[in-house]
């Protein structure tokens, strides 16, 4: 019975996906932001149960990635979709095709989540940038336009070449061959876990200072630390 309760948790990652898939169909990127960071909640404290129930499972590993292309796949790729949808000018002869670009980073997602199911080498880093890292870097923008907006914030998130080239780097991001810290604690020695402890810290810090702007800071502190930690 206890090997269905990771799996329940899972299913609420999907369920929270879907939900934010709604939002984010409907423009409302406030919410879409909730859900989202709902069900990478939950994506991370499957994990973490089913590790201290001893209950992983093949069955397990592949639920995960399928809730994953929901939350952390489909989604990202729409809140570009809209974004760029808004900075696309109206003179341009591609106004109609360009929001469609930001559906390349859920291509790049599906691709890295199948990578990451069969790779064997994948149980104590990252190959490439974890899909929940790169999602909550791209539903910081909406957040910074509707909550820290300012001229310099509008002129930079909405420029259609920040955009695309965002898109692009994330689905590099997303399959680089470089490894990455992996947030999985399997115990809590200070000594073993430095670098997770010392990214938490510094992520609570840099949200409290800078709030939304602080989650790119997260992020370049992440690859940074992953970095030096190599």
């Amino acid at each position: 019975m206890k090997s269905h309760i990771p799996n329940f948790i899972t299913l609420l990652n999907l369920f929270s996906g879907c939900v934010a898939v709604i939002f984010a169909l409907e423009g409302d990127m406030k919410w879409t932001a909730f859900f989202v960071c709902l069900g990478i909640f939950f994506d991370f404290f499957d994990g973490l149960l089913a590790r201290k129930l001893n209950v992983q499972t093949a069955l397990g590993l592949q639920l995960d990635s399928l809730a994953d292309m929901v939350t952390s796949g489909v989604v990202p790729g729409l809140v570009l979709f809209h974004l760029l949808g808004l900075a696309s000018p109206p003179s341009w002869e591609t106004t109609g095709l360009l929001p469609y670009f930001g559906l390349l980073v859920t291509l790049a997602s599906a691709y890295r989540l199948a990578n990451f199911n069969v790779s064997t080498e994948q149980s104590d880093a990252f190959i490439g940038l974890p899909t929940p890292a790169n999602t909550l870097l791209i539903i910081s923008l909406p957040l910074l336009l509707e909550y820290q907006n300012s001229a310099a914030v509008t002129t930079i998130i909405l420029n259609p070449w920040f955009l695309v080239g965002l898109t692009v780097l994330s689905c590099y991001l997303l399959n680089a061959p470089v490894k990455l810290i992996a947030l999985k604690f399997k115990t809590w020695d200070f000594k073993t876990n430095a670098n997770r402890y010392l990214l938490i810290i510094l992520s609570v810090a840099f949200l409290v200072t800078f709030q939304f702007l602080g989650i790119p800071l997260i992020l370049l502190t992440y690859i940074l630390l992953s970095f030096i930690s190599n």
